[in-house]
């Protein structure tokens, strides 16, 4: 497979990872160093890793992963979406009261939810009894950029329109996961 090729699937991954990081960073306000290296480094790392288990599980276990993967991103997506529109609409007085997703659960959740298709990309690489190591730091690298571009972009955006922001936040993250849903659905 080109490095054109392999770079497109990783911009393809990556989308949930930005659109989750713009609505999370709305949701802050402005994220710090600290969010930003937190939430890049691991929307990458597992954007990296999903493929590894993947491949690894190759075709063995290729029919049972496709059936459910999407229940599980939305359902992990709903939770946290959810969350953050209660949260949201509780405490909408003040920013700093709303979860931090940059932590915790939380962090480990959306970090599953937006890599869950690169699991079905590594048994895909595997089927193609391709190399799995360089596509998988090319899809990392990618992920955390453009996680770190939707944190910097949602953080402005938050910091402009304040804190009730975070119900659109929450919204897009329903809806990432209900497209997901829908995709495998259809």
């Amino acid at each position: 497979m080109s490095f054109l090729s392999v770079l497109l699937i990783a911009v393809g991954l990556s989308m949930d990872a930005f659109a989750v990081a713009l609505a999370s960073s709305i949701a802050l306000g402005r994220p710090t160093g600290h969010q930003l290296f937190r939430l890049s480094f691991h929307f990458g790392l597992f954007q990296a890793f999903m493929p590894v288990i993947g491949w690894f599980a190759g075709r063995t276990v290729a029919v049972y992963v496709q059936a459910w993967d999407h229940w599980v991103a939305f359902g992990l997506l709903l939770a946290i979406g959810v969350k953050a529109i209660t949260e949201s609409l509780r405490f909408h007085e003040t920013a700093s009261r709303c979860g931090d997703p940059t932590k915790g659960l939380s962090l480990v959740a959306l970090s599953v939810a937006t890599s869950i298709d690169a699991l079905a990309v590594g048994l895909s690489f595997a089927m193609l009894e391709m190399q799995i190591w360089w596509p998988v730091l090319i899809i990392g690298i990618v992920a955390g950029i453009l996680t770190l571009v939707g944190m910097r972009l949602g953080g402005r955006l938050g910091a402009k329109f304040g804190g009730r922001v975070g119900v659109l936040g929450g919204l897009i993250l329903i809806g990432i996961g209900a497209r997901i849903l829908f995709q495998h659905l259809i």
